[in-house]
Formats: C-alpha cells, structure tokens, sequence
C-alpha cells in the first residue's frame, strides 16, 4: 500500500508541476531525465542509425535504446519500452521513438501512439514520435533529414521543437529534387516544447521574408456551417466571422449547406482565387457541422461529405501555391468521450492528497512524419509538393467527439478569445495555448453524467512562420 500511495504522490507531483509550468510560462517542464527508442526495421542504411543517434543527444537524450526488428514487432517493442519506463517507476522528463521503415509500411501508428501514451510516468509529459521512411521510393533520405534537424538544434537551442521544424520543414523542401518532399507534423501539445536547454523566451531578431509567410496581399476566408440542429453554431459563426474580418480577410459565409453544397461552395472559393486580379496571400477555411464515425461532414440534408476531399480541392490551387491554406474542422469524428487520465487517488486519502485535474488520454504527443501522407493516413501523398503549407486544426482527436453548447463551441470560441489577444503571434503557438485551455475544461454531455475531456489535433506542413495580424 506504501508502495501505490508513493507512486500515486509521484505521479500527481509530476503532473502539478506540468501544469504549473504549462500555466505560467507556457512551455513544458523536461527537467527529468529524457528516455528515447530507436527501432529500425532490418536493411536500414547505417548512416540513417548514426544520423538518429546524432539528433539523440543533440535534443538532449544522453542514454536510449536502440533496436533492429521487422515493423511488425514495433508494437512489442514499444510494449517492453513502456513496462521498463513503469518498472523503474522515475519521473521522466520527456519521451522520444523513433521508427526507422520502408516507405509504405509504417502508416497509421496510432496504436503505437496509445501503446506509449499508457505509461504511467509519462502522463502529463511531453511523447515525441519520428517516423521516417527509408530505402526505395523515399522522397528524402532520413540522414538527410536527420542531418538538419541535428544542425537546426546546435545551431538553435533556444528554440521550441516545433519551430525547429517549421524551419527544417523549409530547408528540405528547398533541397529536395524537384520540391516534392513535404514533411508533416501532428501535434496534441499543451505548450512550447523546448529540448535545448537554453531559456527560449530572449528577444529574437525580427523575422525576416525567408522565415515568415507574406500576409500583405489578398486574405480570403469561407466559412460553411451548419446551423440546424445545432445549438450555439450560430455563436461560433458569429464570432469566427468577426475575427477574420478584424484580420483583413474577404470573408464569405454559408449557412445550412448540403453534403453538395459543401463541394459547390469550395469550388466557387477556388475559382474565385484563381481568377483574383492580384496575388492571394492566404485562405482560410472553416467547416463546421455534425461528424460521423469516420470522420464524414454531414450537410444540412443528412448527406455525406468527405472533409478530405474540400481540403484536396483548395490545396490544388495554383494561386495559393507556396501560400499557406488554414483548415478548421468544428465537428465530431466519432462517439467515443475520453474520461481523461491522472492519478488515482484512493479514497481513504483522497482528501488531503490534492491531484491535479486529469488531462485528455490524446494530450501531448508530437508525431513527426518525415513525408506527407496521402488523404486516406494509409501512404506517403503522391502529390507531395500540394500538401506543403497547410495547417489543419480539428476540434477533437480522430475518432472523438467534438463538444459544444449554447454559447458556442469549446474550440472556436477559445480560438477567437486567444487570437484577439495575440493577433502577432505565430499561429502555431497561438493554437498550442487554444488547446492547453481546451484541454483543462471538463465537459459534460449530453447523454453523460461524468465530466469529459476534449484535445485539439493540429496538422502542420507550414514552412515558414504564420502571423495574422492585419
């Protein structure tokens, strides 16, 4: 009993000092030590193993694990992982997994993702996952990769691990042949993850035209929602509406539309870029409605829409090539409700222990694909380069459902209230802050007496840094 109550007291000391930390200096407290695992599947080249092992300690990660076994023993591997990091029972910092594969055969890694997000040591903290393809068809080697990263991170210790990336995410795309590789990141964070060691908050040069995108032309927003059946939707549209106006866009809003309405509507969108007199800086686009199991938009008429197949129609643009291409989604993407995770407190102490609140089971994971994937998940995109500069923002984790009441959604409306007060930041920590303050509340349902968590998903392959104000 000694034994549960003192990890109970570890754990819960550990998320508090997540949270105090995520709170008052919105970044990550890694002062714990920092556990990684390489796993590469047999025939990986041995400059790729050295490269990684490179970016190892370059990030920080002194001590790790290195392992050769076929894809499909990951998930045990990561398994053994995973009990080691709950047998040892310390505080850890931060987590590291790097999986090393053939093109094609390490897509989806979700079970993977939850596998890690299990472990107990690691609730509230910070799990990074790198995915990099290797051998035949890869657009970009992974020592390539790898190389840069490890150059970005001596070269700017201060800096967050998502902003390396964006900054990597330009190199490559500049070295590779023909523009083609297109690196995506996919992030729960809760706040700035900075790996170096250095205070990341010293004044920094002004950014320069290489490193942030051009807003000064054309703005353009469309905002497709769906009103009925759909209390305070009215609210987020509202106040969506507002905030683009404020940040200069041409902003164009449909309500009610149907499952063909949404095609039609995207599709005018673009031809009305493409036709624009002058250059198009960027677009924006929201998409608001009922969500299926499988991620489907449900139009004003019931019928089917495929979220990902409005997104492909802009993302071809030729206007907006080079131009970044911002998606909201405020709809559900299944039925499942996460009770969140967090120390168990048992009753007998349960008063004078003070846990801190739970936190959303999908919360702080960054994955880093080294290639775009194609709109199913299931395989690198064959047209690379037309997945560059997007930023994707779901309101609730694949599978999940996405709350709202009255007053409006939990995302739109915390999206609006934190980017009116920060317009001159860069979107991508703006969207980090949204979800941290998404992820404290507690929802209650509908049809749930137990308060619920919710956590944003945030797909980026922007490649320089994106700020809106007008």
């Amino acid at each position: 009993m000694a034994f549960l109550v003192a990890g109970t007291l570890r754990v819960a000391t550990q998320m508090a000092d997540t949270q105090d930390s995520l709170g008052r200096k919105g970044r990550y407290n890694v002062q714990g030590p920092r556990a990684a695992l390489m796993l590469s599947s047999p025939g990986v080249a041995a400059a790729a193993v050295t490269a990684l092992k490179d970016v190892f300690q370059a990030l920080g990660f002194e001590s790790f694990e290195s392992r050769e076994v076929p894809v499909q023993g990951f998930l045990e591997e990561l398994a053994w992982f995973r009990e080691q990091l709950d047998a040892h029972g310390r505080l850890v910092g931060c987590a590291l997994v790097a999986l090393v594969a053939p093109r094609g055969q390490l897509w989806q890694p979700q079970q993977l993702v939850r596998e890690l997000s299990s472990c107990g040591v690691l609730q509230g903290c910070p799990k990074v996952f790198l995915l990099l393809p290797s051998g035949p068809g890869a657009t970009l080697e992974p020592e390539a990769f790898l190389d840069g990263l490890r150059e970005l991170c001596s070269h700017c210790p201060h800096w967050s691990l998502v902003q390396l990336l964006t900054e990597l995410f330009h190199r490559v795309a500049e070295e590779s042949t023909g523009g083609t590789c297109c690196p995506v990141l996919q992030s729960s964070l809760r706040g700035a993850l900075c790996l170096g060691g250095v205070e990341p908050w010293r004044p920094e040069p002004a950014p320069g035209p290489s490193t942030q995108y051009d807003l000064s032309k054309t703005r353009a927003a469309l905002l497709l929602a769906v009103i009925q059946g759909r209390p305070g939707a009215q609210h987020d549209v509202e106040a969506l509406g507002d905030l683009c106006r404020a940040l200069g866009f041409e902003t164009t809003v449909r309500t009610d539309p149907t499952a063909q309405a949404f095609q039609e509507e995207i599709a005018q969108f673009r031809e009305q870029l493409d036709t624009c007199r002058g250059p198009v800086s960027c677009a924006l686009v929201a998409l608001m409605a009922h969500g299926e199991p499988r991620g489907q938009l449900l139009g004003a008429d019931g019928q089917e829409v495929q979220p990902e197949a409005l997104m492909q129609e802009l993302s071809c643009c030729p206007v907006l090539r080079g131009h970044p291409k911002i998606f909201l989604l405020q709809a559900c993407r299944g039925g499942n409700r996460d009770a969140g995770v967090g120390p168990i407190a048992l009753p007998w102490y349960r008063r004078w222990l003070r846990t801190p609140p739970s936190v959303p089971s999908h919360a702080d994971v960054l994955q880093i694909y080294a290639e775009a994937q194609d709109s199913s998940g299931k395989g690198p995109a064959s047209g690379s380069s037309h997945q560059a500069d997007i930023l994707t923002v779901y309101a609730a984790a694949e599978g999940y459902v996405a709350y709202r009441d009255e007053k409006g959604s939990d995302f739109i409306q915390t999206l609006v209230e934190v980017l009116r007060a920060n317009p001159g930041r860069d979107l991508l920590e703006v969207l980090t802050e949204v979800n941290r303050r998404v992820c404290e509340q507690d929802v209650l349902g509908p049809d749930c007496d137990e308060p619920r968590k919710a956590c944003l998903e945030i797909c980026s392959s922007l490649r320089r840094r994106l700020c809106l104000q007008a």
